[in-house]
């Protein structure tokens, strides 16, 4: 059940029709028909697990269906896909070494980012602000001292976020947000994500019901990934404002 007015439907960052993914010990999830409004935040309720984590993969072209097409901001091929997308706050994906500091992982993204003819030294509060304020917002920043291990659930997610982000491509998929367990830091990390949606198609996961109030773009239930007896919910729609 979608909400729609009368207008001309929305455009379609992604359309996925029939796509699936099979591993050695059979199906992984599909096959699935998605659609993700350009622009704001869209929430996938889907269940924990390799299906939700190999599908947010797929979306982010890191990974073929094997089955199905998929088509992310008019590209079709996965290398095509994986040019206009980032993904972060996966789970062994991008995960980092507690031990190190915040300097040393925006360090390390300075120079990745930088080309290669340039010496890049040890990065600098400027570099903490570019880099990490357009996802923290209004929210303190982490100091350069600062060890990961230190930071609490939610700066941990937003700095890999950051990292992530830096250069803003167009498409955004973030892990889930079901990482911060904390209810308020939990609405704390949607809004950040739907002012991201501003300027980004954003996309991330849960289990859980989410309040709409919170601005999102769109809420879809996957229900071939969800509970047995998991109470699905219409897809929501708010207004988003701002050019996307």
């Amino acid at each position: 059940m979608t909400d729609h007015h009368d207008a001309a439907p929305d455009a379609m960052a992604v359309v996925a029709r029939g796509i699936s993914q099979k591993g050695p010990w059979g199906r992984v999830y599909g096959p699935l028909d998605l659609d993700i409004p350009a622009g704001g935040l869209t929430i996938l309720r889907a269940e924990a697990g390799a299906g939700r984590t190999a599908l947010q993969m797929t979306l982010a072209g890191r990974m073929k269906p094997n089955a199905g097409t998929l088509d992310v901001l008019g590209r079709t091929k996965a290398k095509d896909i994986f040019a206009v997308s980032t993904l972060a706050g996966m789970s062994a994906l991008d995960d980092v070494y507690a031990s190190v500091r915040v300097v040393d992982l925006l360090t390390e993204k300075v120079r990745w980012d930088a080309r290669w003819y340039r010496i890049i030294g040890k990065a600098t509060e400027a570099d903490l602000e570019r880099i990490c304020r357009p996802v923290f917002g209004d929210l303190p920043l982490p100091a350069l001292g600062d060890y990961v291990e230190e930071l609490s659930e939610l700066d941990g997610l937003l700095l890999r976020v950051a990292l992530a982000n830096s250069k803003a491509l167009p498409f955004l998929v973030v892990g889930n947000v079901d990482q911060v367990t904390s209810d308020e830091n939990h609405r704390i990390l949607i809004s950040r994500l739907v002012e991201l949606g501003r300027n980004q198609t954003v996309l991330t996961t849960t289990v859980n019901p989410v309040d709409p109030a919170l601005g999102y773009r769109a809420l879809i239930d996957v229900p071939s990934m969800l509970p047995a007896g998991a109470a699905t919910e219409p897809i929501v729609r708010t207004d988003v404002q701002g050019e996307n």
